[in-house]
């Protein structure tokens, strides 16, 4: 059947972040702010405001995502 429509919207999340946990004293103060997973990688590199309070998921940034560039 070619007419199967998609009824699940899927969304990027940071694979780094455990979606469903008790949002703690976040009830309605607001717009909920999704937990964002950042790091400082060091090396003379300041991890930009954006990688900090952005929304856009990147999974191969540096700061947001899981790669390192040692070596």
């Amino acid at each position: 059947k070619m007419a199967d429509i998609q009824t699940e919207r899927a969304y990027q999340k940071q694979p780094t972040i455990f979606q469903n946990k008790k949002r703690v004293l976040l009830g309605e103060t607001g717009k909920e702010k999704l937990p964002r997973y950042y790091k400082n990688i060091g090396l003379g590199f300041k991890t930009p405001k954006e990688a900090i309070e952005g929304t856009y998921i990147d999974k191969k940034c540096p700061f947001t995502g899981n790669v390192s560039f040692e070596g």
